[in-house]
């Protein structure tokens, strides 16, 4: 495909007796948000580190912007930001100091490419303070300064709003978007934030021992979430009777409240309501509990064939 900026194939790591990555096949495409989630442990920073050229598969194969990640360290790096796991600074430098550092290391001649970044990551008042008296979030933001400076085609992020407050969230939020939609920048992303990978993202992956269980558009997402219809009512056994018998099939929830579990119950609460009140049990709530990207990610790592 022409527009895959990313395609591991058949990856692999294994660390003696830990299979960290299974045969894992990646696609990322231009211009796309993709959030690879999954729990501590799932081989999220293992992948990364692969997809950086940093550690060497055991198996398969790995290439970026059309480039294969080599074991000596080859690869498009001109082109590719990163961020992985603790962002790393010269303590005793500044904050200004550092990313001229980095600057040089580019190559980039342009000296204005500093303080743009500055700005761009809201460190503007910090760039005269050292590195190592910065507080995580600012330090996060300084890690994210030097994978931006170079303006790459595409970020490859391990968990970017690591430390960050609700607000810096939101910033880091409209910096990536921005980044995707007006710049066409590709952007990679760990997270365990869901709500906030429910907004960011395009695309999204979910890892689970090591195995990509799926891959799928956001868009796509609302029509995987599963619904259902809570009930309560004043009589709940009598109200679970009169459901079951007039084809509703119903479960407890919490202890005072029914979930009518048929697929098509959401569409069908007047219908439910119509049920109890001609049964003489009327409901006190009828209401439609939609399933949440938490919530679908844990049924997909905790039930096996989920969604499948």
């Amino acid at each position: 495909m022409t527009d895959t900026v990313i395609a591991a194939t058949t990856l692999s790591k294994r660390y003696r007796d830990v299979l960290a990555v299974d045969q894992l096949d990646l696609h990322v495409r231009a211009g796309d948000i993709y959030a690879l989630l999954g729990l501590n442990g799932a081989g999220k920073t293992t992948l990364i580190r692969m997809l950086l050229g940093m550690i060497r598969p055991t198996a398969g194969s790995v290439t970026v912007l059309g480039a294969p990640v080599g074991s000596s360290g080859t690869g498009p790096w001109n082109s590719v930001g990163h961020l992985v796991e603790t962002p790393a600074a010269y303590p005793e430098l500044t904050v200004r100091q550092n990313l001229h550092l980095v600057r040089r290391l580019r190559r980039i001649t342009a000296r204005d490419v500093v303080d743009d970044v500055l700005e761009r990551l809201d460190l503007t008042g910090y760039a005269d303070r050292r590195a190592g008296a910065l507080s995580l979030g600012n330090a996060q933001r300084l890690g994210l300064a030097k994978a931006l400076i170079h303006r790459p085609r595409l970020l490859i992020l391990d968990e970017p709003t690591n430390g960050l407050d609700p607000a810096g969230v939101v910033e880091i939020r409209t910096l990536l978007r921005d980044l995707a939609d007006r710049h066409g920048t590709t952007i990679f992303l760990s997270s365990h934030l869901l709500a906030e990978v429910a907004r960011t993202a395009t695309r999204i992956g979910v890892i689970h021992h090591g195995r990509l269980l799926q891959q799928l558009d956001a868009a796509e997402l609302p029509d995987r979430l599963r619904q259902r219809l809570l009930v309560s009512a004043r009589d709940l056994p009598a109200a679970r009777a009169a459901l079951t018998a007039a084809g509703y099939p119903c479960e407890p929830v919490d202890g005072h409240r029914l979930a009518v579990t048929g697929p098509d119950a959401p569409r069908r609460s007047d219908d439910v309501a119509t049920v109890l009140v001609r049964a003489g049990c009327p409901p006190t709530e009828l209401v439609i509990d939609r399933e949440d990207l938490e919530r679908y990610f844990l049924r997909l790592v905790t039930e096996p064939g989920a969604d499948r």
